[in-house]
Protein backbone atom coordinates (compact mmCIF):
# COMPACT_ATOMS: atom_id res chain seq x y z
CA UNK A 1 0.00 0.00 0.00
CA UNK A 2 2.81 1.97 0.72
CA UNK A 3 4.64 1.58 -2.34
CA UNK A 4 1.89 2.48 -4.59
CA UNK A 5 1.29 5.77 -2.52
CA UNK A 6 4.73 6.74 -3.06
CA UNK A 7 4.39 5.56 -6.67
CA UNK A 8 1.07 8.02 -7.51
CA UNK A 9 3.38 10.76 -5.29
CA UNK A 10 6.25 10.17 -7.80
CA UNK A 11 4.11 10.05 -11.04
CA UNK A 12 2.42 13.42 -10.05
CA UNK A 13 5.81 15.04 -9.43
CA UNK A 14 7.02 14.32 -12.63
CA UNK A 15 3.67 15.25 -14.58
CA UNK A 16 4.15 18.78 -13.01
CA UNK A 17 7.33 19.38 -13.62
CA UNK A 18 7.29 18.01 -17.33
CA UNK A 19 4.05 20.83 -17.09
CA UNK A 20 6.59 23.48 -16.28
CA UNK A 21 9.33 23.02 -18.60
CA UNK A 22 8.77 25.14 -21.62
CA UNK A 23 8.64 23.69 -25.05
CA UNK A 24 9.29 24.39 -28.14
CA UNK A 25 7.20 26.39 -30.28
CA UNK A 26 5.18 24.10 -33.22
CA UNK A 27 4.91 26.01 -36.40
CA UNK A 28 0.74 26.57 -37.07
CA UNK A 29 -0.44 24.25 -40.51
CA UNK A 30 -2.65 27.13 -40.90
CA UNK A 31 0.06 29.07 -41.89
CA UNK A 32 2.12 26.51 -43.90
CA UNK A 33 3.81 27.52 -47.18
CA UNK A 34 1.58 26.26 -50.34
CA UNK A 35 3.22 24.64 -53.15
CA UNK A 36 2.03 26.01 -56.41
CA UNK A 37 0.10 23.39 -58.72
CA UNK A 38 1.90 21.30 -61.20
CA UNK A 39 2.02 22.06 -64.47
CA UNK A 40 1.56 19.05 -67.26
CA UNK A 41 2.91 19.75 -70.19
CA UNK A 42 1.83 18.32 -73.56
CA UNK A 43 3.23 15.76 -75.18
CA UNK A 44 6.79 16.47 -76.95
CA UNK A 45 5.57 17.00 -81.28
CA UNK A 46 8.48 16.38 -83.41
CA UNK A 47 8.89 19.57 -86.20
CA UNK A 48 7.28 22.44 -84.19
CA UNK A 49 9.28 25.10 -83.11
CA UNK A 50 6.48 26.06 -79.87
CA UNK A 51 5.97 23.95 -77.71
CA UNK A 52 3.20 24.66 -75.34
CA UNK A 53 4.31 24.21 -71.70
CA UNK A 54 7.68 25.25 -72.55
CA UNK A 55 7.84 29.09 -72.98
CA UNK A 56 9.63 31.31 -71.24
CA UNK A 57 8.04 34.35 -70.08
CA UNK A 58 10.55 36.92 -71.14
CA UNK A 59 8.52 40.06 -70.32
CA UNK A 60 7.05 39.09 -67.16
CA UNK A 61 8.21 41.30 -63.91
CA UNK A 62 8.99 38.63 -60.63
CA UNK A 63 5.13 39.92 -58.61
CA UNK A 64 3.69 37.34 -57.37
CA UNK A 65 0.81 36.36 -59.24
CA UNK A 66 0.14 33.02 -58.59
CA UNK A 67 -0.59 30.37 -56.12
CA UNK A 68 2.52 29.36 -54.61
CA UNK A 69 4.57 32.42 -55.51
CA UNK A 70 6.25 34.57 -52.83
CA UNK A 71 5.53 38.12 -51.57
CA UNK A 72 7.08 40.26 -49.42
CA UNK A 73 5.68 41.95 -46.39
CA UNK A 74 6.78 44.91 -45.31
CA UNK A 75 5.67 45.00 -41.65
CA UNK A 76 4.98 48.99 -40.77
CA UNK A 77 2.18 48.96 -37.89
CA UNK A 78 2.25 51.41 -35.94
CA UNK A 79 -0.84 52.03 -33.25
CA UNK A 80 -1.64 54.66 -30.51
CA UNK A 81 -5.42 54.85 -28.91
CA UNK A 82 -6.40 57.03 -25.77
CA UNK A 83 -9.06 57.70 -24.14
CA UNK A 84 -10.34 59.45 -21.14
CA UNK A 85 -13.84 59.93 -18.94
CA UNK A 86 -14.46 62.52 -16.34
CA UNK A 87 -17.40 62.51 -14.85
CA UNK A 88 -18.83 64.80 -11.95
CA UNK A 89 -22.51 64.69 -10.15
CA UNK A 90 -24.04 67.03 -7.30
CA UNK A 91 -27.62 66.99 -5.73
CA UNK A 92 -28.97 68.75 -3.13
CA UNK A 93 -33.06 68.59 -2.16
CA UNK A 94 -34.80 70.35 0.39
CA UNK A 95 -38.48 69.45 1.52
CA UNK A 96 -39.91 71.91 4.21
CA UNK A 97 -43.92 71.69 5.25
CA UNK A 98 -44.73 74.06 7.63
CA UNK A 99 -47.12 73.42 10.71
CA UNK A 100 -50.50 73.98 8.68
CA UNK A 101 -53.78 75.67 10.50
CA UNK A 102 -56.61 73.65 10.81
CA UNK A 103 -59.67 75.77 11.75
CA UNK A 104 -57.88 79.00 12.76
CA UNK A 105 -55.74 77.12 15.65
CA UNK A 106 -52.47 75.24 14.48
CA UNK A 107 -51.63 72.20 16.47
CA UNK A 108 -49.45 71.83 19.09
CA UNK A 109 -48.43 68.70 21.22
CA UNK A 110 -46.77 67.47 23.88
CA UNK A 111 -43.44 64.83 23.45
CA UNK A 112 -44.62 61.12 23.32
CA UNK A 113 -43.38 59.65 26.91
CA UNK A 114 -43.20 62.82 28.77
CA UNK A 115 -45.28 63.95 31.90
CA UNK A 116 -47.22 66.15 32.81
CA UNK A 117 -48.56 66.45 28.81
CA UNK A 118 -48.90 69.93 29.48
CA UNK A 119 -45.48 70.58 30.39
CA UNK A 120 -44.17 70.73 26.82
CA UNK A 121 -46.70 71.67 24.17
CA UNK A 122 -44.64 72.65 21.56
CA UNK A 123 -44.60 70.34 18.60
CA UNK A 124 -46.39 70.77 16.00
CA UNK A 125 -46.48 69.03 12.05
CA UNK A 126 -44.04 70.89 10.67
CA UNK A 127 -41.42 69.05 8.87
CA UNK A 128 -38.05 69.93 7.25
CA UNK A 129 -36.60 67.18 4.84
CA UNK A 130 -32.98 67.44 3.19
CA UNK A 131 -30.70 65.55 1.27
CA UNK A 132 -27.07 66.26 -0.62
CA UNK A 133 -25.38 63.82 -3.16
CA UNK A 134 -22.39 64.11 -4.60
CA UNK A 135 -20.14 61.76 -6.82
CA UNK A 136 -16.87 62.65 -8.97
CA UNK A 137 -15.02 59.84 -11.13
CA UNK A 138 -12.53 59.75 -13.46
CA UNK A 139 -10.83 57.05 -15.57
CA UNK A 140 -7.87 57.63 -18.48
CA UNK A 141 -6.74 54.74 -20.80
CA UNK A 142 -3.64 54.69 -23.37
CA UNK A 143 -1.81 52.26 -25.36
CA UNK A 144 0.65 52.48 -28.01
CA UNK A 145 2.42 49.48 -30.05
CA UNK A 146 4.73 49.54 -32.91
CA UNK A 147 5.92 46.74 -34.93
CA UNK A 148 8.45 46.70 -37.91
CA UNK A 149 10.44 44.35 -40.18
CA UNK A 150 9.94 42.11 -43.06
CA UNK A 151 7.99 38.67 -43.91
CA UNK A 152 7.61 36.47 -47.04
CA UNK A 153 4.56 34.89 -47.26
CA UNK A 154 3.00 32.43 -50.37
CA UNK A 155 -0.42 32.88 -52.16
CA UNK A 156 -2.60 30.50 -51.25
CA UNK A 157 -5.73 31.40 -53.28
CA UNK A 158 -6.16 33.65 -56.14
CA UNK A 159 -9.60 35.32 -56.44
CA UNK A 160 -11.74 35.79 -58.96
CA UNK A 161 -11.14 39.59 -59.09
CA UNK A 162 -7.61 39.03 -59.16
CA UNK A 163 -7.26 39.95 -55.50
CA UNK A 164 -4.14 37.63 -53.85
CA UNK A 165 -5.18 35.72 -50.30
CA UNK A 166 -1.60 35.79 -48.83
CA UNK A 167 -0.55 33.70 -45.80
CA UNK A 168 2.85 32.83 -43.84
CA UNK A 169 5.04 32.53 -40.75
CA UNK A 170 8.21 33.47 -39.74
CA UNK A 171 9.94 31.78 -36.39
CA UNK A 172 13.58 32.68 -34.80
CA UNK A 173 14.81 30.32 -32.34
CA UNK A 174 16.83 32.46 -29.70
CA UNK A 175 18.91 31.61 -27.06
CA UNK A 176 16.28 31.27 -24.60
CA UNK A 177 13.05 30.44 -26.53
CA UNK A 178 10.92 31.16 -29.99
CA UNK A 179 9.38 34.26 -31.25
CA UNK A 180 7.43 33.93 -34.16
CA UNK A 181 5.36 36.71 -36.34
CA UNK A 182 2.71 35.33 -38.68
CA UNK A 183 0.66 37.54 -41.31
CA UNK A 184 -2.44 36.73 -43.52
CA UNK A 185 -4.60 38.55 -45.58
CA UNK A 186 -5.90 39.81 -49.10
CA UNK A 187 -3.35 41.92 -51.23
CA UNK A 188 -4.52 43.93 -54.46
CA UNK A 189 -2.03 42.92 -56.94
CA UNK A 190 -2.27 46.53 -57.90
CA UNK A 191 -0.27 47.55 -54.57
CA UNK A 192 2.45 45.22 -55.13
CA UNK A 193 5.72 47.21 -55.92
CA UNK A 194 8.46 46.11 -58.48
CA UNK A 195 10.36 44.25 -55.80
CA UNK A 196 7.58 41.80 -55.22
CA UNK A 197 6.95 43.75 -51.66
CA UNK A 198 4.04 45.67 -49.85
CA UNK A 199 3.08 47.35 -47.51
CA UNK A 200 1.80 45.61 -44.23
CA UNK A 201 -0.91 48.75 -44.39
CA UNK A 202 -2.21 47.39 -48.02
CA UNK A 203 -3.33 44.41 -46.66
CA UNK A 204 -7.21 43.74 -46.26
CA UNK A 205 -8.66 41.58 -44.05
CA UNK A 206 -5.29 41.53 -42.27
CA UNK A 207 -4.26 39.15 -39.54
CA UNK A 208 -1.18 39.58 -37.85
CA UNK A 209 0.08 38.36 -34.28
CA UNK A 210 3.62 38.30 -32.74
CA UNK A 211 4.79 36.44 -29.97
CA UNK A 212 7.01 33.94 -28.15
CA UNK A 213 7.72 30.73 -26.22
CA UNK A 214 10.45 29.91 -23.95
CA UNK A 215 12.06 31.07 -20.92
CA UNK A 216 11.84 35.03 -21.07
CA UNK A 217 8.29 34.39 -22.69
CA UNK A 218 7.16 32.73 -19.32
CA UNK A 219 9.02 34.82 -17.18
CA UNK A 220 6.07 37.60 -18.54
CA UNK A 221 3.24 35.21 -17.53
CA UNK A 222 1.37 35.04 -13.98
CA UNK A 223 1.11 32.09 -12.58
CA UNK A 224 -2.29 30.30 -12.51
CA UNK A 225 -2.85 31.17 -8.88
CA UNK A 226 -2.27 34.79 -9.37
CA UNK A 227 -4.55 34.91 -12.49
CA UNK A 228 -7.37 33.44 -10.49
CA UNK A 229 -7.16 36.54 -7.84
CA UNK A 230 -7.26 38.90 -11.11
CA UNK A 231 -9.87 36.95 -12.84
CA UNK A 232 -13.61 37.68 -13.58
CA UNK A 233 -14.79 34.85 -11.14
CA UNK A 234 -12.83 36.39 -7.97
CA UNK A 235 -15.79 37.84 -5.75
CA UNK A 236 -13.60 40.39 -4.12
Amino acid sequence: MNQNIITLIIAIFLVLISGCASEQLARDPEYAAVRPAAMKPQEYSNGSIYQAGYDIRLYEDPRARRVGDILTILLIEQTDASKSATTSLEKDTTNSITNPTILGSTPNFNTPGVLPLDSNRNNNLGTSLGSAHDFEGEGKSAQSNSLSGSLSVTVVEVLPNGNLVVRGEKILSLNQGDEYVRVSGIVRTQDVTSTNTVLSTQIADAHISYGGSGMVADSNKLGWLARFFVSAIMPF
